[in-house]
């Protein structure tokens, strides 16, 4: 943001909780990644089942990191209230002694789509892209502020979309994927939750227009490093498909 910019932002008025709300919903109609490229032919049933593979693979990546990525935000956190809210999200992903987590049924749709989970959970054929988006994910919440921390989850506010029109065409389109969608079926209820509790907090704590402006540009970022990780899978699988050394390689051509 341009210095004038911040000057102004500093003396305007403050966003009301439904002007704030309407304005990062504006960031997820322009830059969530429900409109990649690759997104869009997953949908149409146009992806071959090797593509597939390749996008469970290095989604894993992300998967993987975000409970280190809110044990990083709880552990910033001075509030024990919202520590105690905040590590339902680690559960969630990590589990616990009573239920597995969002890692584990990410593995099972890997395995649904025909990849071995120790080879998945290995990392070793993640793309070098995937990679650096998702460890830029982690600096953001290490190195910013608690409040754009806080607010870089806030894709949670459209992701339960994505993810109900998901299953329905991974249904439709890839019926064996059917057995591993128990991640998204989770999600559906805990995306909710944890985006009411995060827009809340960062209304209450954004004291000036400036902060409020720094939230909604932590959630540009953090759309902008989804979007970077589907650029480096259609660029890797899809066209030009040019995957680099080292990285997955699709085996079968034949769509899924």
């Amino acid at each position: 943001m341009a210095s004038g910019t911040v000057e102004h932002a500093a003396e305007a008025r403050l966003l009301t909780f439904d002007e704030l709300r309407a304005a990062l919903r504006q960031v997820g109609e322009e830059r969530y990644h429900h409109q990649h490229p690759f997104h869009l032919l997953m949908h149409q049933g146009k992806l071959t089942r090797g593509q597939l593979q390749a996008w469970a693979l290095n989604r894993y990546y992300y998967q993987s990191m975000i409970p280190i990525k809110d044990a990083i935000i709880l552990s910033r956190s001075e509030d024990a209230a919202f520590r105690r809210a905040w590590r339902k999200r680690v559960v969630d992903h990590d589990g616990d002694a009573n239920s597995a987590g969002g890692i584990q049924r990410w593995l099972k749709l890997g395995e649904a789509a025909g990849l071995d989970a120790a080879r998945v959970a290995s990392g070793r054929e993640v793309l070098p892209a995937t990679r650096y988006a998702v460890n830029e994910y982690l600096n953001i919440v290490r190195t910013r502020p608690l409040l754009e921390a806080v607010a870089s989850s806030l894709t949670e506010l459209f992701s339960r979309d994505l993810i109900s029109l998901r299953m329905e065409k991974m249904r439709q389109h890839y019926p064996w994927l059917s057995g591993g969608l128990d991640y998204f079926e989770a999600r559906l209820t805990q995306a909710p939750e944890d985006a009411a509790f995060a827009i809340e907090y960062v209304y209450e704590h954004a004291e000036t227009r400036t902060q409020q402006e720094k939230v909604i540009q932590a959630l540009r970022d953090k759309c902008d490093i989804l979007w970077a990780q589907l650029d480096a899978l259609y660029f890797a699988y899809v066209q030009p498909g040019w995957p680099p050394p080292g990285a997955f390689r699709v085996e079968s051509e034949e769509k899924a």
